[in-house]
This record gives structure tokens, C-alpha cells and sequence, in this order.
């Protein structure tokens, strides 16, 4: 079954229930780094005290402070020698930079991935030039010198930065490593011919189908057993005689005009293309309807590429940093089994949606794990981190975060929002709050304001703690709105639900109906589709148990 787990995926992939040896078909990475900041940054030494670094949506930077003890339990715990060499050699280099930081991360996570993959995977490392040399080298060291299979360069259609001090930067670096190579699972890849290019290329015609002469010969010249004279001519051939003589009595095999040296027919409608080589300057960086304003966001092109090269229908594929779901998306239209980590709830609310709006409400299967199944194990999220539990509480009624996820600021406190329609062209929005902590009387009235202030209907207050008998007061007499749609039915204006309630069922949202009722058939993905979808009712998407554990 499909799975999407939420929180760190170093203790998940050290858990051999969840990931049993050998287990992973095809591993796809694109760890978070600090890309954007100025090369020397990376390997500053750090002075002073460093807050504990936060793992909210899009922070990329690691600190040694968070590392140093995953880098000292790795040296004592890795069994694999040649990793702890390479890291103990870093570390002299590098000594507390923030790239030692990162690596020190990485390493544990890769010797895990490592584990759990099956002697036919693959793992592709993506990552960009200011790290690739320094995860060459780890994953060298992790999965053997010969189990290396490409450095892929990926141009992607923006340039990195000005060329007013140096070249634009301009490509990423995809790493790719085979569990074993003699083994290892592989699809070719090919992309069709260039229509101009092969007129020139295949400039001869038989019947009306294009051909070019291609060479015989073999590139290795020390082969004794295929040197022997062919036509009058002695060389070392690519085929054996038996092969030449075959290929001669059907014709393919020919002595051009005027030439000295047989020649091979190469029919174009034979070729099934031009074979896909390690510099990927075809796959166009996101955009348009694809892009989902996430910032690391990856084409699907290109994991679709991947993923047809080394996987085959049925194979489990494994993104251990999911981000917005790429490979979850690309691995499921696919047919590709999948799994997909993140440390964000943001991501993980983002993947829902965006499974729903690509494949349809509930058509893409999946069971979540590492979510709050209880209040207690609410309470743990929200002191942990209030911003992963106000994601977490929002998915609970299928509300949209606002702006993306940025947070408190100038939203004034509203965290999500909730749609509706009266008309084909009038849609009409809810607010949705949340709180962590204690709950006053005054929330219920900025709420109110706020639905004023913002133009919208009505406002839903989630709550961790139970709210007062002064705040249910308060939000009856806030008073109703009528829905001229709906049956005219009314709704309260201000709704408070707990955490406890909604997890128990006992309480859900009482709006209209949140779906779009003027849709006649299924959109095609969307970037406003995938970040603005419209909320299914809630909670029915929320299965409580073990599941969620």
C-alpha cells in the first residue's frame, strides 16, 4: 500500500518494521540546501550561540549544532568503513561549516537508503554544484566505487543568478548510484529523432524509406576472434562472420559506391529513437499550470524520466524529502508503488490536494502514518512545533493554507480559508484559525472582525484546548448567515470546534456543501487546482487509527 509519513525521515528509515531490509525498489532525493546563499557562507565558521534550527516548509539551512551529535553517533554506529573514513576526513576540512552540517546530516540517511533498497535499485542523489563533489564522494564511499552510474546535468530553463562577476548558473547535478550494478534495473531511454536533423542524417532512400550507411567497425582493435576478411577486406569487425554473412544476404550489409570498407544500412523507421545521454537539456524547469509556487519544485518530466529508466510497473519508489509530491505524483500516474517522507505537515496537506486535484478526490490510495491519531498525541505536535500543528489542524477540515503557508503576519491571524459557491461565478469564503494555546473571549470577536474586515461569510475557530462558556456565548451570538443557493438554509456565523471533537467525530464544520457544483467534468491539473482546491466536507477524509500512529 502507498504510504505518506509525516516527520523525520531518519528515525522512519531506521525502523525496520516500516523499512524492512531490502525493501525499495528506487530511491529519488532532493535534500534541502541552502543554494541561494554566497558560496564562502557555506564554509564560514560558525561563532556564537545558533538556535535550534526549525524545519518549517522551505528552510534549507543546516547548523552544526543540530549535527554534531548525528555525526558522532554515525562514526560510532556505521559499519561501513570507508563512510566513517570519508566523514572523519570532511570534518578535518571542513571542521564546523554549515556544509559539514549538511553532510553530517546526509551521511546517516544515505547509509540507510543504501539499506533498504533491493539488490536491483537505484538511488539518484539530486542536488546542485556547490555539494555535488562532496556527495560524489560520500556516496562512493557508502555504495562502492563501482556501483556509480551517472552524473546527470540537468539544465533547467532559468539561470541561477546574474553573469555580471561570473557565468549564469545554470544546472543542477543528479547523482546516480546502483545497490549493484551488475544487477541493477534498467529501462533505455530514448528521445524521438529531430525531423530536420534526421533528413540530413538519413539522407539515402530505399522504397521510400530513409537509411544512412553506419561502420562495421569494432572500437576495440585487439578482438582476434572478429578479425577476418570480409568482401577483400580484412579488419576487426563489430559482428562475427556468421553475423556479417547473415546481414549480407538480406542486404543490409553493402559496399558503398567508390568505397573501400563494408557498410551497415540503418533504417530510420527501425530506430526507436536517440538514446538518452547524461545531459538533460529537454526538460523545461516548471511552469505554467505544472508550477505549484513551491521553491525546489521539480518538473514532473523529470521524474518521469527517472522513473521509467529504473523502475518497472509495480516497484516501489521512495522519496525520503517528498516536498510538494513530484515523485509521489509521477510515481502513481506510473503505476509505480510509492512512499513518500516529509518533516512539514505543509507538504504533507500540499500532496493530498495535489494527489486529489491530479487523479480525483480519493482516486489515489495511500494510508498516513506519524499523524496525531488522539488529543494527547495533538498536544505533543503543538509543543513540538504550533506551526507543523496549525498545518496539521488545518487538513482536519480540508482548509487551504492561506498564502501558501506563510504564516501569521499580514493575514491578521487567519490561518486557512474554506470556499463555497452561491452562483457559477460567485464564490464565497470562510475563514479558519487555529489555536495551540490558551483561548480567550476576545479570539471569538477578532474573529468576527476578521470575517468582516475580509469580506468573507463566516469564520471557524479550532481550538486544542476547550473553549469557555463566555467564547460559545459569544459565538451564538454572533448570529447566522443565510446561503441563497443552499436551500436558504443558514449557518452560524462564528463556529468553534475542538481538536478532541473533530478527531472523536462528535463535532464537524456545518457550511454548505464545499464542492463545486457547476463542474460538469474533471479539470486538468492546475496550479490553482492544486493550491487552491476546493475543500471536500469535513472530517470524512481523516480516518482515525492506527494508520495515523
Amino acid at each position: 500500500m502507498n504510504r505518506l509519513l509525516f516527520g523525520d525521515n531518519l528515525p522512519w528509515l531506521r525502523d525496520r518494521s516500516a523499512f524492512p531490509d531490502e525493501s525499495v525498489d528506487l530511491v529519488y532525493l532532493d535534500p534541502p540546501f541552502n543554494s541561494n546563499a554566497e558560496y564562502n557562507v557555506l564554509f564560514r565558521e560558525e561563532s556564537g550561540s545558533v538556535s535550534q534550527a526549525q524545519f518549517h516548509a522551505f528552510t534549507d539551512t543546516w547548523h552544526w549544532v543540530d549535527a554534531e551529535k548525528t555525526y558522532r553517533d554515525f562514526l560510532k554506529t556505521c559499519p561501513i568503513v570507508e563512510a566513517v573514513t570519508i566523514m572523519e576526513g570532511y570534518h578535518a576540512f571542513l571542521r564546523t561549516s554549515p556544509m559539514m552540517a549538511y553532510l553530517a546530516m546526509m551521511a546517516p540517511r544515505l547509509a540507510e537508503l543504501r539499506r533498504v533498497l533491493k539488490p536491483t535499485g537505484s538511488l539518484y542523489l539530486h542536488c546542485d554544484p556547490t555539494a555535488s563533489h562532496y556527495l560524489k564522494m560520500l556516496l562512493d564511499a557508502i555504495f562502492g566505487l563501482t556501483n556509480f552510474r551517472n552524473e546527470i546535468v540537468w539544465r533547467r530553463s532559468h539561470p541561477k543568478g546574474h553573469a555580471f562577476t561570473r557565468f549564469a548558473r545554470n544546472h543542477d547535478v543528479i547523482l546516480a548510484f546502483a545497490k549493484n550494478a551488475e544487477h541493477v534495473t534498467w529501462n533505455p531511454s530514448y528521445v524521438p529523432h529531430d525531423p530536420e536533423r534526421a533528413a540530413q542524417q538519413y539522407a539515402l532512400q530505399e522504397a521510400g524509406r530513409p537509411y544512412q550507411l553506419t561502420s562495421l567497425l569494432n572500437p576495440n582493435t585487439n578482438r582476434p576472434n572478429l578479425t577476418y576478411a570480409f568482401l577483400g577486406v580484412t579488419k576487426v569487425w563489430r559482428w562475427t562472420k556468421e553475423r556479417m554473412m547473415e546481414e549480407y544476404k538480406k542486404g543490409r550489409v553493402v559496399m558503398p559506391p567508390g568505397g573501400k570498407i563494408p557498410r551497415y544500412k540503418r533504417y530510420l523507421d527501425e530506430q526507436e529513437g536517440i538514446p538518452v545521454d547524461d545531459f538533460w537539456a529537454d526538460i523545461e524547469f516548471a511552469t505554467g499550470q505544472e508550477r505549484l509556487s513551491y521553491p525546489t519544485q521539480k518538473p514532473l518530466a523529470l521524474l518521469d524520466r527517472i522513473i521509467k529508466a529504473s523502475s518497472k510497473e509495480g516497484d516501489v519508489v521512495l522519496d525520503p524529502f517528498c516536498g510538494c509530491g513530484t515523485t509521489i505524483a509521477s510515481a502513481e500516474r506510473l503505476k509505480r508503488r510509492w512512499i513518500g517522507i516529509d518533516i512539514t505537515y505543509l507538504a504533507i496537506n500540499l500532496i493530498k490536494r495535489r494527489l486529489d486535484s491530479t487523479f480525483g478526490s480519493g482516486k489515489a490510495q495511500f494510508v498516513e502514518h506519524g499523524q496525531p491519531g488522539d488529543l494527547a498525541g495533538a498536544q505533543r505536535l503543538a509543543e513540538l512545533d504550533r506551526f507543523q500543528f496549525q498545518q496539521w489542524a488545518l487538513n482536519l477540515v480540508n482548509a487551504l493554507p492561506i498564502k501558501g503557508g506563510e504564516g501569521k503576519g499580514a493575514d491578521r491571524g487567519v490561518d486557512g480559508l474554506l470556499y463555497f459557491y452561491e452562483s457559477k461565478d460567485e464564490r464565497r469564503k470562510i475563514l479558519v484559525q487555529v489555536k495551540s494555546g490558551a483561548v480567550k473571549r476576545g479570539d471569538v470577536a477578532t474573529l468576527l472582525g476578521d470575517v468582516g474586515n475580509q469580506k468573507a461569510v463566516a469564520g471557524i475557530l479550532i481550538t486544542l484546548d476547550e473553549p469557555t462558556a463566555a467564547m460559545r456565548k459569544e459565538a451564538v451570538e454572533a448570529g447566522r448567515y443565510t446561503s441563497a443557493l443552499w436551500r436558504k438554509k443558514d449557518y452560524p456565523k462564528i463556529q468553534l470546534l475542538t481538536i478532541d471533537g473533530i478527531l472523536d467525530a462528535t463535532e464537524r464544520i456545518d457550511t454548505p456543501p464545499l464542492e463545486d457544483p457547476f463542474s460538469k467534468a474533471p479539470k486538468a491539473e492546475t496550479s490553482e487546482q492544486v493550491i487552491m482546491p476546493l475543500a471536500a466536507e469535513a472530517p470524512k477524509r481523516y480516518r482515525k487509527g492506527k494508520d495515523n500512529e
